[in-house]
């Protein structure tokens, strides 16, 4: 069973609504970490977590920054890093590894976390990843950018999606830079029938990643936390554990 839990704060100052499933037996922590538009509270995020939680693990999601019931202005996945962190850091069980899992908007948030070097990730898995800041060209691709970069688009996202996005974009490196620094385990997940981000971006953050890597491009699965995602998903957070086992772990300290 989900459980509301005590708000994370932020390290700038941001408080972020969270969701948990814990159990006595977890071999680790899962935070999962929802996309574009999404929030704790989406079917799909839940559908993830349960999954997770009957295979063993406790998970942790949120409403990032600028969704849902949380504080702040949706920067794309740059400043979520500051999110991922305080997720990190509000897991009091420090004994037992930690796997960050993203999807699409999601995945950016935790690359970039993870690329700044952190002892406490065990393992880091992306679902839906983009490779660079290239709009899709589609008709998917062309609403985002509308939303994003128009005051009219802000204004409706902010209405009918309940996102509200910085007017700011600071143009951070893009995650084929991101994935090259992380020498945690990394697991990337895209479907095949994905419309909004091509599976040739996951085959392009692979060749920019370090070892150990996978690669699961899913038949038939479409864009972020899908339904026939589900057991790829589970089988990448396994497969980093097992991967990441021989490392050694800092434990943390709050």
């Amino acid at each position: 069973m989900a459980h509301q839990t005590p708000a994370l704060a932020t390290v700038d100052g941001l408080s972020l609504q969270t969701r948990q499933w814990r159990r006595p037996d977890a071999r680790a922590t899962v935070i999962l970490v929802h996309g574009f538009a999404a929030s704790r509270k989406d079917g799909a995020v839940i559908r993830q977590a349960e999954a997770l939680h009957v295979a063993g693990f406790d998970v942790i999601t949120y409403d990032s920054r600028g969704h849902g019931e949380s504080d702040g202005l949706c920067t794309l996945g740059d400043l979520e890093r500051h999110d991922v962190a305080a997720a990190v850091a509000g897991d009091r069980r420090s004994d037992r590894p930690v796997v960050l899992v993203g999807a699409s908007m999601g995945a950016i948030s935790v690359l970039r976390y993870a690329a700044c070097g952190d002892a406490r990730v065990d393992g880091v898995v992306a679902v839906s990843c983009p490779a660079a800041w290239r709009a899709p060209r589609s008709a998917q691709g062309m609403l985002l950018a509308a939303l994003t970069q128009t005051r009219l688009g802000r204004s409706v996202a902010d209405r009918r999606m309940r996102v509200r996005l910085s007017p700011v974009w600071t143009n951070p490196e893009p995650p084929t830079a991101l994935v090259g620094r992380i020498d945690a385990p990394i697991a990337l997940v895209h479907g095949q029938r994905d419309r909004f981000i091509p599976a040739a971006a996951a085959v392009e953050l692979y060749r920019h990643a370090r070892d150990p890597r996978r690669l699961d491009l899913v038949p038939g699965m479409g864009h972020a936390y899908d339904l026939l995602g589900v057991a790829p998903v589970l089988a990448a957070v396994e497969w980093v554990l097992v991967a990441g086992a021989a490392r050694p772990r800092i434990p943390l300290t709050v």
